[in-house]
């Protein structure tokens, strides 16, 4: 049937940005790959409606020439179906220029999915074209394929509920070996599980993923670590928020163990990990390499301030102490700018977190990032600053602060990244490394610690943030070449600061009942 029935193309786009330039951010090399890209591709079955489907998979940010664009025009012998996944609030120009292009070019549907759709209002960029996806895939990416089939695109899908109740994929593919090259980590993330149970007021993931830690079924995860290690994978990101409050975590490490699964990877964990050193010492053995952990600010106050009440800063010795017992390199994530900080408490804060000598540190502006508790309080006082959302990535100033001048306060993100990587702390930490007993987390640990060092170092002096996109940025196309159809087709030439979506009566209720997951 599906010979005398006209095939679709599925084009999965992760859209990059612009830049503070203008130019769509490019890269030679970016620094791993797209998650989302490769889940969606997994979920894309080979046939939709008895039309034979055939996926093709692009991260923009390490896509150097145009030839890409050439998918996205009429095809006569297919039905196409442009989607434009993980998009986030300050990708979404980019997202929308992409879909104007398509659509422009003939393209018969087009989906704009990821973050800022799920979190924030978009009806005033429906009905005008592209679909919006307001809900996570597995609820409603079936029901898109089978209309997409049909020509028959809705302009919105999920707006009755943002969550599924229970997981259950089907196992990730990685990407081809011809991809990954692209990248510098040759890396897979896989989730575990979805949702966090706290409520800290500046995060996006309690919007997007809800409160309730839904598990995949743990033989899930197994095939697709099987299907990463023979699929030439080095590394695995546990991309699931809290590692250390997955219920199954204890027996997905065991399993890894005993199937010599060796794998090198990083987990996310929240601060009371230090109250779980038996799962540091089976994450040590199943092969975790790095341990990423928001310890944010130093400051009791403001982090209850920010309602992120499980973080005790005198606890976070500890966490760096046991990575260091079990040969784990600690990654500490920092927010400057919280609305009590000031010059002072920032330095303060930097000498504090040197002290403490995790092995790597990021850090990032304060951002009241759309959707979020934080940005509707912020829009609420008249302190928002910045219209244009390309700017929302944790890099730019974006709200009026009481206490720190704009121009300070950005200079502090990058005097923070060159003061906490001295080239003597650095050589001192991969000595660390390399007088340990090697196992083959060695190798990763040393990247880790190393390379992200080397590309701080090499980034502040650009003025760039250290984790954006990748290495040998390229300058090939600009903002001003798609504006004339982003106004033509969304009407508008910047999309105003949204408001943010309200959760259906549903997903309210799941997030109420949410409690701390018990541990296997």
């Amino acid at each position: 049937m599906s010979g005398r029935r006209t095939p679709l193309r599925v084009v999965l786009l992760k859209p990059s940005k612009y830049a503070v330039d203008g130019h769509v951010e490019r890269f030679r090399r970016g620094f791993m790959p797209n998650s989302t890209l490769a889940y969606m591709a997994s979920l894309t079955p080979p046939e939709v409606d008895g039309r034979a489907c055939e996926t093709v998979t692009i991260d923009e940010y390490v896509r150097t020439d145009l030839d890409y664009l050439d998918l996205l025009e009429r095809d006569p012998g297919r039905r196409t179906l442009l989607a434009l996944v993980g998009v986030q609030s300050h990708q979404l120009h980019r997202a929308l220029d992409l879909a104007a292009f398509a659509l422009d070019r003939g393209v018969e549907g087009c989906v704009v999915g990821g973050p800022h759709a799920m979190t924030c209002d978009t009806t005033a960029h429906q009905g005008r074209g592209a679909s919006f996806a307001l809900a996570e895939a597995e609820r409603i990416w079936p029901a898109i394929l089978a209309d997409a089939a049909r020509g028959e695109l809705e302009p919105a899908y999920g707006s009755d509920g943002r969550w599924e109740t229970a997981l259950d994929p089907l196992p990730l593919t990685p990407p081809p070996r011809r991809e990954l090259a692209r990248y510098v980590v040759r890396l897979l993330g896989v989730y575990p599980a979805r949702g966090c149970p706290y409520t800290c007021n500046f995060c996006s993931v309690i919007k997007i993923a809800g409160r309730q830690v839904r598990s995949q079924p743990l033989e899930t995860t197994l095939a697709s670590l099987r299907a990463a290690a023979k699929g030439g994978v080095r590394y695995v990101m546990f991309t699931s928020d809290n590692f250390n409050k997955i219920p199954e975590a204890r027996l997905l490490l065991e399993a890894m163990i005993e199937e010599r699964i060796r794998l090198p990877f990083f987990v996310q964990c929240d601060t009371q990990v230090e109250r779980q050193e038996e799962l540091i010492e089976l994450l040590a053995r199943a092969g975790c390499f790095q341990m990423f952990v928001g310890a944010e600010s130093f400051n009791r106050e403001v982090l209850k301030a920010a309602h992120k009440f499980q973080n005790h800063p005198e606890r976070y010795a500890r966490i760096v102490a046991l990575c260091r017992r079990h040969g784990i390199t600690s990654h500490f994530s920092n927010i400057l700018g919280f609305p009590a900080d000031t010059e002072t408490g920032i330095a303060e804060h930097l000498a504090t977190l040197r002290a403490l000598d995790p092995d790597v540190a990021s850090f990032y502006l304060l951002t009241p990032i759309p959707g979020t508790e934080q940005y509707a309080e912020f829009r609420a006082q008249g302190l928002i600053t910045e219209p244009n959302l390309d700017r929302y990535d944790g890099a730019c100033v974006t709200w009026r602060h009481p206490h720190l001048a704009p121009q300070r306060w950005a200079d502090a993100l990058f005097e923070s990244y060159r003061d906490f990587y001295p080239a003597g702390t650095v050589a001192r930490k991969l000595g660390r490394i390399v007088a340990r007993p090697r196992d083959f987390r060695t190798s990763a640990a040393l990247l880790a610690v190393g390379g992200y060092s080397a590309q701080s170092r090499f980034a502040v002096l650009r003025r760039a943030h250290p984790m954006a996109g990748g290495i040998g940025r390229v300058r090939r196309d600009h903002v001003d070449d798609y504006l004339p159809a982003r106004r033509r087709r969304f009407g508008c030439e910047r999309v105003p600061l949204p408001d943010n979506l309200v959760l259906a009566a549903a997903d309210d209720a799941i997030n109420r009942r949410a409690k701390l997951p018990v541990m296997a």
